[in-house]
């Protein structure tokens, strides 16, 4: 294969549906492999009937990952065509451009977008899968952004035996799955991402809703019909928390999805995932697949790792109603030239969060046990975070364009996790609610999608429908654990409904107050604020090299390899001297260890509190 593969053209029939849809569709793109080997995609643009001045421009963002990403940093090579007569496209700033001429012929554009980025988020192109968002390759064409778009993405002999999956609406496509797809707007054109590649795919109709599962990385022992049939059981769980009639199996509505389509990429170490209104794309670490053993008839356990891997599947699936159609009112509408901001992402995330693993446990996929292990877990990131009394979650919530999605060494003493913090409202509420005897949270979130109309909500809306359900004001509640800084109720109203919260001693980093890196020496990444660490003079960037424990003959102390091994030589109370190197400077640091640092453990204390709260 030589060095700089690219695409001469389409075959035939390819150019022939091209230029069909083209006659159809007011907004045309035409995606090809550029060059496999320099990470190229080039889109055709074909504006049916373009404005006298016509503008285009490329989204700064992606909605579900509030970060200005500057995806036009990707762009080359712009090019504008109108008839046969070559015009320059001028560009206005970072990512628009103006393009002057005839409006009684088509405007066709060209460029190509270097696709580098292996996550969720972006475009990734090379010999062994392709993978974009839209709002990564297509130009937005301004004026017509409501109007019908197609899609038309090209085989080539550079990707012969790779397949295409997209939740978008077939037009005309191959087997494979390239070919041409519609999108009733710009909308659901860049909310709509491919996956390329030869993957592993299998799929399954539950509640009337069919599903596809496409996987690109696997090995060749993971085991694709047990993560099939978990997610089945996670999308009917889910169905049936939106849409379940009361005390029987049919639904009171129809979900509104009619397809749903899953892509994940297995990767050597990452997780993540983004939700689209049809689909998810997600990144997991390969060794957390479940696999097989020996013969394809006898399955291993799976890894610790598969349980994280089936909440974030739940996680993104739940946002098909909560985000994505029951969404902030400022996001009614997306400015994807700038930040979009809303306050109530502890509500969107955070209660999507609470739900995750919870589901999981109502799906039979996990124990109480099993649950109450990923809870404490939740709580404790929340209880070691001392931004969360600097900020409130519906401050966080607003300010994640800034603190949240750029985060650094000093990221947790500033602001507090609208996922684990909201998560951790949802869960007061709705234990509150229980207590309160009227309703519950699940029945709020249903209260919510009909009161909305599955559209744009606002806190008052949330307020409006507790009212409703409850009889009484939440109001007082949602002022103090959303917009206050004061610590949740969380083991009083946890103990009331069957959970044991025990005290344990905390693991070395916790205790001092300290963020870690180990692997070769001990690094230091975050100093939380009011810990030991912080009272030593520990600093972000430091390696922790050894102790001495013995002020009265200096020089006679230890090398740290892990910290754990701190206990070995220092107990708490007693003070040591911390040998640390900061910029290649040696310094010795009187450093005491605390006494009494404690973390949570959830467990059950009455079984049959605990299954009224969590089965239902």
């Amino acid at each position: 294969m030589p060095s700089s593969v690219g695409l001469r053209g389409a075959p035939k029939s390819a150019a022939k549906r091209s230029l069909s849809s083209r006659k159809v569709a007011a907004v045309h793109y035409r995606v090809e492999i550029a060059d496999l080997h320099a990470h190229l995609f080039r889109v055709t643009l074909t504006i049916a009937k373009p404005a006298a001045t016509q503008r285009l421009s490329l989204p700064v963002w992606i909605p579900g990952s509030y970060l200005v990403r500057e995806f036009s940093k990707n762009l080359q090579n712009l090019r504008a065509v109108k008839g046969a007569q070559a015009v320059l496209p001028v560009q206005l700033d970072k990512c628009t451009w103006e393009v002057a001429g005839n409006t009684t012929k088509p405007l066709v554009v060209t460029y190509e977008i270097c696709a580098y980025d292996n996550s969720v988020r972006s475009a990734w192109l090379d010999a062994r899968r392709g993978f974009f968002n839209g709002t990564s390759l297509f130009l937005c064409v301004s004026g017509c952004e409501a109007m019908p778009h197609v899609m038309e993405v090209a085989s080539s002999k550079w990707v012969r035996g790779w397949q295409l999956a997209t939740a978008l609406k077939a037009i005309q496509t191959a087997p494979s799955g390239f070919g041409s797809y519609r999108a009733s707007n710009y909308d659901e054109l860049v909310d709509s991402p491919v996956e390329m590649g030869r993957f592993w795919s299998g799929s399954f109709l539950t509640c009337g809703v069919r599903h596809r599962l496409v996987v690109a990385g696997a090995t060749p022992t993971f085991d694709g019909e047990k993560l099939l049939a978990d997610t089945k059981k996670i999308c009917e769980a889910e169905i049936r928390f939106w849409h379940g009639a009361p005390d029987t199996a049919r639904l009171s509505h129809k979900p509104p999805q009619q397809d749903y389509l899953f892509m994940l990429n297995a990767v050597d170490d990452a997780y993540g995932g983004l939700e689209h209104r049809n689909s998810t794309a997600l990144i997991c670490t390969r060794k957390d697949l479940p696999r097989l053993s020996g013969s394809n008839s006898v399955v291993t356990k799976p890894p610790e790792g598969y349980t994280t891997l089936l909440g974030l599947i739940s996680h993104e699936y739940f946002h098909t109603w909560n985000v994505k159609r029951l969404r902030p009112a400022e996001f009614a509408r997306y400015d994807y030239g700038q930040e979009n901001y809303t306050g109530l992402l502890w509500f969107f995330e955070g209660f999507t969060s609470y739900y995750d693993d919870l589901l999981l446990r109502r799906a039979g996929l996990i124990d109480d046990g099993a649950y109450l292990k990923m809870l404490t877990k939740t709580v404790n990131q929340v209880l070691q975070t001392p931004g969360r009394l600097v900020q409130s979650v519906a401050e966080a919530s607003f300010d994640a364009w800034v603190k949240y999605y750029r985060q650094d060494e000093n990221t947790p003493n500033l602001t507090v996790s609208y996922y684990t913090k909201g998560a951790a409202v949802a869960l007061c509420l709705d234990l509150s609610l229980r207590s309160h005897g009227s309703t519950t949270l699940d029945a709020v979130m249903r209260g919510l999608w009909s009161h909305c109309s599955a559209g744009p909500m606002t806190e008052s809306d949330l307020c409006s429908v507790l009212r409703q359900l409850s009889g009484r004001a939440w109001t007082a509640e949602i002022s103090r654990w959303v917009h206050s800084t004061q610590e949740l109720p969380l083991k009083e109203l946890m103990e009331q409904h069957g959970v044991a919260v025990l005290e344990e001693p905390a693991q070395p980093a916790q205790a001092l107050g300290l963020r870690v890196v180990e692997g070769s020496g001990i690094h230091i990444k975050t100093v939380l604020r009011g810990g030991a660490a912080e009272r030593a003079g520990f600093a972000a960037g430091d390696e922790w090299i050894g102790l001495d424990n013995n002020a009265k003959k200096p020089g006679a102390g230890w090398r740290l390899m892990r910290l754990d091994d701190l206990t070995l030589y220092a107990a708490p109370g007693v003070p040591v001297t911390a040998l640390i190197a900061r910029d290649r400077h040696l310094l010795r640091l009187p450093l005491v260890l605390p006494k009494a640092v404690t973390t949570w453990r959830l467990a059950v204390r009455d079984s049959k509190l605990l299954t009224a709260w969590l089965s239902t």
